[in-house]
């Protein structure tokens, strides 16, 4: 059943679907196709999207076909699931709801994932139009920047996630491991709590993209040593260091910069690689945060920060697409190291 946008069906669980979505068939393929969408609940609403922010990082891997699912290392007990669809996070309107939804036709809001039938895993987030439970959408506030900036915004709780989950204090020492998207954002949180940042990265144009306040650096590891930058800013009075690309080695060599009781976070993704010696961390009494995921609290405080500008995004977009051309998107990742944000545009795409 189609329906107009803005138009609600008589009975929410008369909505049933194919929508067009970003595809990964097998390993390395990017297909823009059709896939079916299960019948909307009544706690549930069917968003339209605008625009959809890609994850380089996670919906590469699994592209690659090197996780399971998302904490998971694919191994041939648990082989990487195909077909999938890509993401989970796209702004969008509200084309139907659901009696105990909450929500009502026309709203503009940020969803998650996506409910979807017939493929290895029932849910995705580069889809254009799908039924999103209730408790994965959240209204977008009328003023502020425009919708396609809360576009990321699972992304951008991850990097706020681990600004905020180590104890700093103004003008306290922390480290920033990677200058991707959640780099970005976590250099960008640190900031704001009053910690002095030093981002460690491989891209100058990225690095280019800290706005550096008193204090601040930003170090291109393919230039410098990074433990001889970090000791030259800080000696050993680091109070965080934030993994945000999956490196180990470089995790535990900046270790002994740690301040007694300072914080070491993870965020990127290991694979087989994340093992650690938790004794390691008495020698320091440090603590090891590992965030990962998204909780509707962290996605409203994120949001929040994004509508009030202590967190800013449409400022790392290097790239916007039709959604139609996801495969060339893809292409630029993984061809242009300079790629950042990749925005995918849904507003052409026909039902």
């Amino acid at each position: 059943m189609m329906v107009t946008a803005g138009v609600p069906p008589q009975d929410a669980k008369q909505w049933d679907m194919k929508t067009w979505a970003v595809l990964f068939p097998r390993a390395n393929e990017v297909r823009f196709e059709r896939v079916e969408v299960p019948p909307m609940g009544d706690d549930e609403v069917v968003v339209e999207s605008t625009w959809s922010w890609i994850s380089n990082g996670t919906e590469g891997s699994f592209l690659r076909g090197e996780r399971a699912d998302g904490e998971t290392p694919a191994s041939p007990q648990r082989p990487a699931p195909f077909p999938i669809v890509a993401g989970y996070q796209r702004v969008g309107t509200v084309v139907a709801a659901g009696a105990a939804s909450g929500y009502q036709p026309g709203e503009v809001v940020f969803a998650t994932m996506t409910r979807l039938d017939g493929l290895a895993v029932g849910a995705g987030g580069q889809v254009h139009c799908g039924p999103v439970h209730r408790d994965q959408v959240f209204r977008l506030p009328a003023d502020g920047p425009p919708p396609e900036a809360y576009a990321g915004l699972v992304l951008t709780q991850v990097g706020w996630n681990c600004g905020t989950f180590p104890t700093v204090t103004a003008g306290d020492a922390a480290v920033v491991i990677g200058d991707g998207l959640v780099g970005q954002w976590s250099a960008q949180t640190l900031q704001q709590r009053g910690a002095r940042v030093l981002l460690l990265g491989r891209h100058d144009s990225r690095l280019a993209r800290l706005a550096q306040r008193a204090g601040d650096r930003a170090v291109n590891t393919h230039r410098e040593d990074a433990v001889a930058a970090v000791t030259a800013w800080a000696g050993q009075q680091v109070q965080a260091v934030v993994d945000t690309v999956g490196t180990n080695d470089l995790l535990l060599a900046l270790f002994w910069q740690l301040r007694r009781r300072g914080h070491l976070v993870s965020a990127g993704y290991l694979g087989e690689r994340g093992a650690f010696d938790i004794q390691e961390l008495r020698k320091r009494e440090a603590s090891l945060h590992a965030p990962s995921g998204w909780t509707r609290e962290r996605l409203e405080e994120t949001l929040a920060w994004v509508h009030s500008g202590r967190l800013t995004t449409l400022d790392l977009v290097t790239h916007r697409f039709p959604a139609a051309a996801a495969a060339a998107a893809w292409e630029a990742i993984n061809t242009d190291r300079d790629t950042l944000g990749v925005l995918l545009d849904w507003r052409e795409v026909s039902a």
